[in-house]
Protein backbone atom coordinates (compact mmCIF):
# COMPACT_ATOMS: atom_id res chain seq x y z
CA UNK A 1 0.00 0.00 0.00
CA UNK A 2 1.49 3.30 -1.15
CA UNK A 3 0.22 5.25 1.86
CA UNK A 4 1.82 2.84 4.34
CA UNK A 5 5.09 3.11 2.44
CA UNK A 6 4.92 6.91 2.66
CA UNK A 7 4.18 6.70 6.36
CA UNK A 8 7.07 4.32 7.04
CA UNK A 9 9.49 6.56 5.13
CA UNK A 10 8.29 9.61 7.05
CA UNK A 11 8.63 7.81 10.41
CA UNK A 12 12.21 6.80 9.60
CA UNK A 13 13.04 10.42 8.81
CA UNK A 14 11.46 11.92 11.93
CA UNK A 15 11.92 9.20 14.56
CA UNK A 16 14.68 11.05 16.40
CA UNK A 17 12.67 14.28 16.41
CA UNK A 18 9.66 12.44 17.81
CA UNK A 19 11.78 11.09 20.66
CA UNK A 20 13.24 14.53 21.33
CA UNK A 21 9.79 16.09 21.53
CA UNK A 22 8.64 13.42 23.96
CA UNK A 23 11.69 14.02 26.14
CA UNK A 24 11.04 17.76 26.15
CA UNK A 25 7.39 17.33 27.16
CA UNK A 26 8.54 14.93 29.86
CA UNK A 27 10.97 17.52 31.20
CA UNK A 28 8.32 20.27 31.53
CA UNK A 29 5.71 18.14 33.32
CA UNK A 30 2.92 20.18 34.92
CA UNK A 31 -0.03 19.13 37.09
CA UNK A 32 -3.70 19.52 36.23
CA UNK A 33 -4.84 23.04 35.30
CA UNK A 34 -1.24 24.30 35.54
CA UNK A 35 -0.07 23.05 32.13
CA UNK A 36 0.85 26.54 30.92
CA UNK A 37 4.32 25.80 29.52
CA UNK A 38 3.05 22.59 27.95
CA UNK A 39 0.15 24.43 26.32
CA UNK A 40 2.43 27.18 24.99
CA UNK A 41 4.88 24.66 23.58
CA UNK A 42 2.18 22.66 21.79
CA UNK A 43 0.56 25.85 20.48
CA UNK A 44 3.91 26.95 19.05
CA UNK A 45 4.45 23.60 17.36
CA UNK A 46 0.93 23.54 15.90
CA UNK A 47 1.32 27.13 14.72
CA UNK A 48 4.53 26.19 12.92
CA UNK A 49 2.48 23.74 10.86
CA UNK A 50 0.23 26.56 9.69
CA UNK A 51 -2.83 25.18 11.50
CA UNK A 52 -5.38 27.43 13.20
CA UNK A 53 -5.73 26.89 16.91
CA UNK A 54 -7.63 28.33 19.87
CA UNK A 55 -6.50 28.90 23.44
CA UNK A 56 -8.72 29.59 26.44
CA UNK A 57 -8.81 32.66 28.65
CA UNK A 58 -9.72 30.78 31.82
CA UNK A 59 -7.74 27.53 31.60
CA UNK A 60 -4.96 25.62 29.86
CA UNK A 61 -5.16 23.36 26.82
CA UNK A 62 -5.80 24.11 23.16
CA UNK A 63 -7.87 23.00 20.19
CA UNK A 64 -6.65 23.09 16.58
CA UNK A 65 -8.53 22.57 13.33
CA UNK A 66 -7.25 21.39 9.97
CA UNK A 67 -10.05 22.16 7.54
CA UNK A 68 -10.47 20.17 4.36
CA UNK A 69 -13.72 19.32 2.59
CA UNK A 70 -16.38 21.63 4.05
CA UNK A 71 -19.05 18.98 3.47
CA UNK A 72 -17.22 16.19 5.27
CA UNK A 73 -17.41 15.06 8.91
CA UNK A 74 -15.27 16.33 11.77
CA UNK A 75 -12.85 13.73 13.13
CA UNK A 76 -11.16 14.58 16.43
CA UNK A 77 -7.91 13.33 17.90
CA UNK A 78 -7.51 13.91 21.65
CA UNK A 79 -4.46 13.79 23.90
CA UNK A 80 -4.28 14.51 27.63
CA UNK A 81 -1.39 16.75 28.71
CA UNK A 82 -1.26 16.88 32.53
CA UNK A 83 1.11 15.13 34.92
CA UNK A 84 0.85 13.79 38.47
CA UNK A 85 2.37 15.25 41.65
CA UNK A 86 4.59 12.53 43.08
CA UNK A 87 7.51 11.71 45.33
CA UNK A 88 10.14 10.66 42.79
CA UNK A 89 13.21 9.24 44.49
CA UNK A 90 12.77 11.55 47.47
CA UNK A 91 11.78 14.68 45.54
CA UNK A 92 8.18 15.88 45.23
CA UNK A 93 7.49 17.15 41.72
CA UNK A 94 5.20 17.03 38.70
CA UNK A 95 5.85 13.70 37.00
CA UNK A 96 4.58 12.15 33.77
CA UNK A 97 4.01 8.63 35.08
CA UNK A 98 0.82 8.04 33.09
CA UNK A 99 2.25 8.62 29.63
CA UNK A 100 0.45 11.86 28.78
CA UNK A 101 3.70 13.30 27.41
CA UNK A 102 3.77 10.37 25.00
CA UNK A 103 0.12 10.83 24.04
CA UNK A 104 0.64 14.51 23.23
CA UNK A 105 3.74 13.64 21.19
CA UNK A 106 1.88 11.05 19.13
CA UNK A 107 -1.04 13.35 18.38
CA UNK A 108 1.23 16.25 17.40
CA UNK A 109 3.27 14.13 15.01
CA UNK A 110 0.22 12.42 13.55
CA UNK A 111 -0.92 15.86 12.43
CA UNK A 112 2.51 16.78 11.10
CA UNK A 113 2.92 13.51 9.24
CA UNK A 114 -0.46 13.66 7.51
CA UNK A 115 0.34 17.16 6.33
CA UNK A 116 3.86 16.27 5.21
CA UNK A 117 2.80 13.27 3.11
CA UNK A 118 0.21 15.36 1.29
CA UNK A 119 -2.92 13.95 2.83
CA UNK A 120 -6.09 16.06 2.49
CA UNK A 121 -8.86 15.43 5.04
CA UNK A 122 -12.31 14.83 3.59
CA UNK A 123 -13.73 17.02 6.29
CA UNK A 124 -12.16 18.67 9.33
CA UNK A 125 -9.51 17.15 11.56
CA UNK A 126 -9.75 18.58 15.08
CA UNK A 127 -6.78 18.23 17.43
CA UNK A 128 -7.63 18.39 21.14
CA UNK A 129 -4.87 18.85 23.71
CA UNK A 130 -6.86 18.44 26.91
CA UNK A 131 -5.72 19.43 30.42
CA UNK A 132 -6.66 17.95 33.79
CA UNK A 133 -7.43 14.35 32.91
CA UNK A 134 -6.00 13.18 36.22
CA UNK A 135 -8.60 15.19 38.16
CA UNK A 136 -11.45 13.99 35.96
CA UNK A 137 -12.42 17.58 35.16
CA UNK A 138 -10.67 18.40 31.87
CA UNK A 139 -13.06 16.61 29.52
CA UNK A 140 -16.07 18.10 31.33
CA UNK A 141 -14.69 21.60 30.86
CA UNK A 142 -14.09 21.03 27.15
CA UNK A 143 -17.57 19.57 26.75
CA UNK A 144 -19.07 22.63 28.44
CA UNK A 145 -17.08 24.81 26.02
CA UNK A 146 -18.65 22.96 23.06
CA UNK A 147 -15.34 21.55 21.83
CA UNK A 148 -16.90 18.30 20.52
CA UNK A 149 -20.32 19.60 19.48
CA UNK A 150 -19.45 19.22 15.78
CA UNK A 151 -17.43 16.00 16.11
CA UNK A 152 -18.63 12.75 14.51
CA UNK A 153 -15.65 10.55 15.43
CA UNK A 154 -13.35 10.90 18.44
CA UNK A 155 -10.13 8.94 18.87
CA UNK A 156 -7.74 8.76 21.81
CA UNK A 157 -4.68 6.67 22.66
CA UNK A 158 -3.04 5.43 25.86
CA UNK A 159 0.17 3.50 26.48
CA UNK A 160 -0.50 0.30 28.41
CA UNK A 161 1.41 -1.63 31.10
CA UNK A 162 3.34 -4.70 30.02
CA UNK A 163 0.90 -7.10 31.74
CA UNK A 164 -1.77 -5.90 29.31
CA UNK A 165 0.15 -5.41 26.07
CA UNK A 166 3.68 -5.94 24.82
CA UNK A 167 5.56 -3.75 22.39
CA UNK A 168 4.18 -4.15 18.84
CA UNK A 169 0.71 -4.97 20.13
CA UNK A 170 -2.32 -2.71 20.18
CA UNK A 171 -6.02 -2.84 20.99
CA UNK A 172 -8.86 -0.95 19.27
CA UNK A 173 -10.46 -0.09 22.62
CA UNK A 174 -9.84 0.28 26.33
CA UNK A 175 -12.82 -0.43 28.56
CA UNK A 176 -11.99 1.76 31.53
CA UNK A 177 -14.16 1.41 34.61
CA UNK A 178 -16.06 4.07 36.54
CA UNK A 179 -14.24 5.94 39.29
CA UNK A 180 -15.21 8.11 42.25
CA UNK A 181 -12.91 9.83 44.73
CA UNK A 182 -14.64 10.77 47.98
CA UNK A 183 -13.49 13.01 50.80
CA UNK A 184 -14.93 12.83 54.28
CA UNK A 185 -14.49 15.49 56.96
CA UNK A 186 -14.91 13.85 60.35
CA UNK A 187 -15.69 16.02 63.37
CA UNK A 188 -15.54 14.98 67.04
CA UNK A 189 -14.72 16.65 70.36
CA UNK A 190 -11.24 17.38 71.75
CA UNK A 191 -10.28 16.19 75.19
CA UNK A 192 -7.23 15.41 77.31
CA UNK A 193 -5.90 11.96 76.46
CA UNK A 194 -6.10 11.13 80.18
CA UNK A 195 -9.88 11.69 80.04
CA UNK A 196 -10.99 10.16 76.73
CA UNK A 197 -14.57 9.81 77.96
CA UNK A 198 -14.91 13.59 77.75
CA UNK A 199 -14.19 13.70 74.03
CA UNK A 200 -15.17 12.08 70.73
CA UNK A 201 -12.08 10.58 69.11
CA UNK A 202 -12.21 10.86 65.33
CA UNK A 203 -9.49 8.22 65.04
CA UNK A 204 -11.96 5.70 66.46
CA UNK A 205 -14.49 6.87 63.88
CA UNK A 206 -12.00 6.44 61.05
CA UNK A 207 -11.14 2.93 62.21
CA UNK A 208 -14.82 2.07 62.07
CA UNK A 209 -15.14 3.64 58.62
CA UNK A 210 -12.22 1.60 57.27
CA UNK A 211 -13.74 -1.63 58.57
CA UNK A 212 -17.14 -0.72 57.17
CA UNK A 213 -15.79 0.16 53.71
CA UNK A 214 -13.73 -3.03 53.57
CA UNK A 215 -16.83 -5.07 54.41
CA UNK A 216 -18.88 -3.88 51.42
CA UNK A 217 -19.71 -6.54 48.84
CA UNK A 218 -21.53 -6.24 45.53
CA UNK A 219 -22.06 -8.68 42.63
CA UNK A 220 -18.72 -10.54 42.31
CA UNK A 221 -19.28 -11.05 38.59
CA UNK A 222 -18.58 -7.35 38.07
CA UNK A 223 -15.18 -5.98 39.05
CA UNK A 224 -15.39 -3.37 41.82
CA UNK A 225 -13.49 -2.11 44.84
CA UNK A 226 -13.78 0.43 47.64
CA UNK A 227 -10.89 1.33 49.89
CA UNK A 228 -9.67 4.11 52.17
CA UNK A 229 -6.61 5.73 50.56
CA UNK A 230 -5.87 8.70 52.79
CA UNK A 231 -6.24 9.77 56.44
CA UNK A 232 -5.05 13.13 57.73
CA UNK A 233 -5.35 15.01 61.01
CA UNK A 234 -3.78 18.36 61.83
CA UNK A 235 -3.11 17.46 65.46
CA UNK A 236 0.53 17.57 66.63
CA UNK A 237 0.14 16.60 70.28
CA UNK A 238 0.09 12.98 71.32
CA UNK A 239 -1.84 13.69 74.52
CA UNK A 240 -4.97 15.25 72.95
CA UNK A 241 -8.01 13.38 71.65
CA UNK A 242 -8.28 14.66 68.03
CA UNK A 243 -11.54 16.26 66.98
CA UNK A 244 -11.04 16.70 63.21
CA UNK A 245 -9.72 14.48 60.44
CA UNK A 246 -9.90 14.08 56.66
CA UNK A 247 -10.43 10.70 55.05
CA UNK A 248 -10.14 9.79 51.36
CA UNK A 249 -12.00 6.89 49.74
CA UNK A 250 -11.39 5.50 46.23
CA UNK A 251 -14.22 3.66 44.44
CA UNK A 252 -13.86 1.60 41.26
CA UNK A 253 -16.46 -0.36 39.28
CA UNK A 254 -16.38 -1.82 35.79
CA UNK A 255 -19.81 -0.49 34.83
CA UNK A 256 -21.69 2.69 35.57
CA UNK A 257 -24.56 0.67 37.02
CA UNK A 258 -22.24 -1.15 39.42
CA UNK A 259 -20.78 2.19 40.50
CA UNK A 260 -24.24 3.47 41.43
CA UNK A 261 -24.76 0.42 43.65
CA UNK A 262 -21.29 0.65 45.20
CA UNK A 263 -21.57 4.39 45.85
CA UNK A 264 -24.91 4.01 47.63
CA UNK A 265 -23.51 1.27 49.87
CA UNK A 266 -20.36 3.24 50.68
CA UNK A 267 -22.37 6.33 51.59
CA UNK A 268 -24.55 4.32 53.97
CA UNK A 269 -21.60 2.46 55.50
CA UNK A 270 -19.53 5.61 56.05
CA UNK A 271 -22.34 7.61 57.62
CA UNK A 272 -23.30 4.78 59.94
CA UNK A 273 -19.75 3.90 60.98
CA UNK A 274 -18.72 7.51 61.61
CA UNK A 275 -21.61 8.12 63.95
CA UNK A 276 -21.21 5.06 66.17
CA UNK A 277 -19.31 7.09 68.79
CA UNK A 278 -21.15 10.33 68.20
CA UNK A 279 -18.87 11.85 65.56
CA UNK A 280 -20.22 13.68 62.51
CA UNK A 281 -19.04 13.42 58.92
CA UNK A 282 -19.49 15.47 55.76
CA UNK A 283 -18.94 13.33 52.65
CA UNK A 284 -18.39 14.85 49.22
CA UNK A 285 -17.37 13.59 45.80
CA UNK A 286 -14.13 15.25 44.70
CA UNK A 287 -14.01 13.70 41.24
CA UNK A 288 -15.69 11.00 39.21
CA UNK A 289 -15.23 9.32 35.85
CA UNK A 290 -17.73 7.27 33.90
CA UNK A 291 -17.05 3.80 32.57
CA UNK A 292 -16.41 3.28 28.86
CA UNK A 293 -19.38 2.42 26.67
CA UNK A 294 -18.08 0.27 23.78
CA UNK A 295 -18.59 1.46 20.21
CA UNK A 296 -18.26 -1.52 17.91
CA UNK A 297 -18.24 0.61 14.76
CA UNK A 298 -15.16 2.48 15.91
CA UNK A 299 -13.48 -0.69 17.14
CA UNK A 300 -13.86 -2.39 13.76
CA UNK A 301 -12.38 0.59 11.94
CA UNK A 302 -9.43 0.97 14.30
CA UNK A 303 -8.77 -2.76 14.31
CA UNK A 304 -8.27 -2.64 10.55
CA UNK A 305 -5.84 0.24 10.99
CA UNK A 306 -3.83 -1.71 13.57
CA UNK A 307 -3.75 -4.72 11.26
CA UNK A 308 -2.35 -2.62 8.42
CA UNK A 309 0.34 -1.08 10.62
CA UNK A 310 1.39 -3.96 12.88
CA UNK A 311 -0.20 -7.07 11.36
CA UNK A 312 -3.21 -9.18 12.37
CA UNK A 313 -1.18 -11.11 14.94
CA UNK A 314 -0.55 -7.86 16.84
CA UNK A 315 -4.22 -7.00 17.41
CA UNK A 316 -5.43 -7.51 20.97
CA UNK A 317 -9.10 -7.71 21.97
CA UNK A 318 -10.47 -4.66 23.81
CA UNK A 319 -8.72 -4.21 27.15
CA UNK A 320 -10.74 -4.31 30.36
CA UNK A 321 -9.13 -2.23 33.10
CA UNK A 322 -10.28 -0.88 36.50
CA UNK A 323 -8.46 2.38 35.82
CA UNK A 324 -10.46 5.52 35.07
CA UNK A 325 -10.23 7.93 32.09
CA UNK A 326 -12.18 11.14 31.63
CA UNK A 327 -12.05 10.59 27.83
CA UNK A 328 -15.26 8.58 28.16
CA UNK A 329 -17.23 11.64 29.28
CA UNK A 330 -17.23 12.87 25.68
CA UNK A 331 -19.37 9.98 24.44
CA UNK A 332 -21.39 9.75 27.66
CA UNK A 333 -22.52 13.37 27.25
CA UNK A 334 -23.15 12.93 23.49
CA UNK A 335 -24.64 9.53 22.61
CA UNK A 336 -24.32 10.27 18.87
CA UNK A 337 -20.55 10.65 19.14
CA UNK A 338 -18.59 7.59 18.03
CA UNK A 339 -15.50 7.27 20.21
CA UNK A 340 -12.82 4.81 21.20
CA UNK A 341 -9.37 4.84 22.77
CA UNK A 342 -6.47 2.86 21.31
CA UNK A 343 -4.48 0.75 23.76
CA UNK A 344 -0.81 0.84 22.74
CA UNK A 345 1.73 -1.77 23.79
CA UNK A 346 4.97 -0.19 24.96
CA UNK A 347 6.60 -2.66 27.40
CA UNK A 348 5.62 -0.19 30.11
CA UNK A 349 6.82 -0.96 33.65
CA UNK A 350 6.65 -1.10 36.66
CA UNK A 351 3.15 0.28 36.06
CA UNK A 352 1.06 3.35 35.37
CA UNK A 353 1.35 6.01 38.10
CA UNK A 354 4.50 4.41 39.50
CA UNK A 355 6.96 7.29 40.07
CA UNK A 356 9.62 5.49 38.04
CA UNK A 357 7.36 4.40 35.20
CA UNK A 358 9.07 4.07 31.84
CA UNK A 359 8.29 2.56 28.45
CA UNK A 360 9.97 1.78 25.16
CA UNK A 361 9.82 5.08 23.27
CA UNK A 362 9.82 3.30 19.91
CA UNK A 363 6.16 2.57 20.70
CA UNK A 364 5.50 6.23 19.91
CA UNK A 365 6.32 5.51 16.27
CA UNK A 366 3.74 2.71 16.20
CA UNK A 367 1.21 5.02 17.80
CA UNK A 368 1.69 7.76 15.21
CA UNK A 369 1.23 5.28 12.38
CA UNK A 370 -1.88 3.72 13.93
CA UNK A 371 -3.48 7.11 14.54
CA UNK A 372 -2.68 8.34 11.03
CA UNK A 373 -4.13 5.27 9.30
CA UNK A 374 -7.15 5.35 11.63
CA UNK A 375 -7.90 8.96 10.75
CA UNK A 376 -7.73 8.22 7.02
CA UNK A 377 -10.12 5.30 7.47
CA UNK A 378 -12.55 7.40 9.51
CA UNK A 379 -12.71 10.02 6.77
CA UNK A 380 -13.50 7.24 4.30
CA UNK A 381 -16.66 6.19 6.16
CA UNK A 382 -19.95 6.59 4.28
CA UNK A 383 -21.46 10.04 4.85
CA UNK A 384 -24.60 8.55 6.43
CA UNK A 385 -22.45 6.85 9.10
CA UNK A 386 -20.85 10.13 10.16
CA UNK A 387 -24.06 11.65 11.53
Amino acid sequence: MRTIKNIDEWIEKYKDQITATYQHLHSIAEVSWEEQETTNYLAKRVGQLGIEYSLFDDHTGLVAEWKGDSHGPTVALRADIDALWQNVNGVWKANHSCGHDGHATMVLYTLKMLMDIGYKPKGTLKIIFQPAEETGTGAKKFIDKGVVNDVSYLLGIHVRPSEELSLKEASPAIYHGATKILQGKVKGVQAHAARPHQGINVIDSIGAIINAVNSIKIDPRISSSAKVTMVRTEGRNYNIIPDEAIIGIDLRAQTNEAMETLFAQVQKAVMTAASFNGAEIELETLTSMVAAVPNKTMEQIIQKAIEEVLGKESVSPPLVTPGGEDFHYYAARNPNLKATMVGLGADLSPGLHHPNMSFNVTALLDGVKILAVSIMKLFEQPRSDSK
